[in-house]
């Protein structure tokens, strides 16, 4: 099934159910007094946080969504059954956008519910009109429309580090490596189409589309997934030493970070400089003291074909998640 990270949908709370006019029967009188029941609430409309990241594929094919509408009121003063309330499940990390008024939600933790579209009120059976004065009432009101509107739904993937860098960079490999994801691995422009996420140690890894230049301003796929990077709490730059400027290249990354928000800026980042069974240990020292340089931090060597390499790697972003919140938590 293909990741889906948008949708737009349609959505109506339940309509309230109508009062009645009823009468009592009484022996020997044609009416008894009134006893219209009121119509039930009809059922309102809930978005939920579920830990599906594939939860936005259903709304490819139904995207209009109606609670049930409450029951009208009966005899003997009896009210109507409220409308079965209508639960639409969105991933962990959705936003959510009323297009009518521009009302936002996110939806950050499991089992998060919101109140999207309220139901409609039920309406007054004719009991409810009964006075001193108006002892046989035949007056009753219908239930009311519930709330309607369109939204947009926006996932913005919660991952506790996500894999960066251009295409090719080898983010897929490293997220196979560590996690086992069996994210898909290519040797064209644009490999990976959507965001693979994998487990290692109980963290989540996501490996996001590679980005080239000019994504932010929405060249290429990368800006289409650069969203999904705003709620990590540690960014992993992938290079390929396949880039003879590598300093260049990730000053590229960075650039298209801050073009889009630059908050990306202030996460905590970890370097990691791929495919470094390609050139000589002179060469990687030579590019390495660059990224020092540049950043005053070491950066990581690593190798697929290298398991040590990648478990060193991998142990290290461990120790850094498993810190807990470093200031730069989603």
């Amino acid at each position: 099934m293909a990741f889906i990270d948008e949708a737009d949908i349609k959505a109506t709370a339940g309509r309230g159910g109508d009062g009645v006019v009823r009468w009592l029967h009484e022996k020997g009188r044609e009416y008894g007094g009134p006893s219209g029941g009121n119509g039930g609430k009809g059922g309102s409309v809930h978005a939920r946080a579920v830990r599906d990241v594939s939860a936005l594929a259903r709304f490819r094919h139904v995207k209009t969504f109606k609670a049930q509408r409450g029951e009208s009121g009966k005899s003997k003063l009896m009210h109507g059954a409220a409308g079965e309330d209508l639960i639409i499940d969105v991933p962990i990390g959705s936003v959510i956008v009323n297009k009518h008024t521009d009302e936002r939600f996110e939806l950050l933790r499991e089992d998060e519910k919101v109140l999207l579209l309220l139901g409609g009120a039920g309406g007054l059976g004719n009991a409810h009109f009964k006075s001193s004065v108006n002892q046989g009432p035949k007056e009753f009101t219908s239930g009311a429309d519930g709330e309607s509107a369109s939204f947009y739904i926006e996932l913005q993937l919660i991952a506790d580090a996500g894999l960066i860098g251009l295409p090719n960079a080898g983010k897929s490999s490293l997220l196979n490596a560590l996690t086992r994801a069996n994210a898909r691995v290519g040797s064209y422009a644009f490999t990976t189409l959507e965001p693979n996420l994998g487990v290692m140690h109980g963290l989540i890894l996501a490996d996001i589309p590679g980005l080239i230049e000019g994504a932010a301003e929405g060249k290429g796929l990368g800006h289409k997934f650069l969203r999904h990077i705003k709620r990590t709490r540690v960014l992993v730059h992938c290079i390929s030493l396949e880039q003879e400027d590598v300093l260049g290249t990730y000053r590229t990354v960075r650039a298209e970070l801050k073009k889009y928000h630059s908050d990306l800026l202030q996460k905590k980042e970890i370097i990691v400089l791929m495919k470094t069974d390609l050139v000589d240990s002179e060469i990687y020292a030579e590019r390495a003291k660059l990224i020092k340089k540049e950043t005053g931090e070491e950066a990581f060597g690593v190798s697929i074909l290298d398991d040590a390499s990648v478990k060193k790697f991998g142990d290290a972003l461990a120790r850094v998640l498993q810190k807990g919140n470093d200031g730069n938590s989603h």
